[in-house]
């Protein structure tokens, strides 16, 4: 399932708390500090959520006069999904082009580095 950038920002308000109406979603995208997205109308809202709904990556139920929505994936598994596809499409599956190439644009900070040591060690420990 591929769930785009505008849609993906739809799903974070969703895995944060949910069920929520398109309302809850519509003051949630309004009221968050460091908003990523566009200042987006309620119809282009409900037009995300409507896209959603198509792909089954999220569910309405009917509460009353309105619905309320909840994601049927879940976060892991979006980001799983997403990493998998963007290391296939750009590194031919291979993990170490990725973190090369993060660290030739300097985008890797001392803590990152030692981050990393410390994983490759717990990997290398759990063989």
């Amino acid at each position: 399932m591929r769930i785009s950038a505008a849609e993906s920002v739809v799903m974070k308000i969703l895995w944060d708390k949910s069920p929520r109406s398109a309302e809850d979603i519509v003051s949630a995208l309004r009221d968050e500090p460091d908003q990523s997205s566009p200042d987006w109308s309620e119809k282009t809202i409900k037009t995300l959520l409507n896209r959603l709904l198509t792909k089954g990556a999220i569910n309405a139920s009917k509460d009353g006069r309105r619905y309320l929505y909840s994601p049927v994936i879940t976060r892991d598994a979006y980001v799983r999904s997403e990493s998998k596809s963007l290391i296939e499409r750009l590194f031919d599956g291979k993990v170490a082009p990725l973190v090369l190439h993060f660290a030739k644009e300097k985008k890797l900070s001392e803590t990152d580095l030692k981050e990393l040591k410390r994983l490759v060690g717990e990997i290398d420990d759990g063989k």
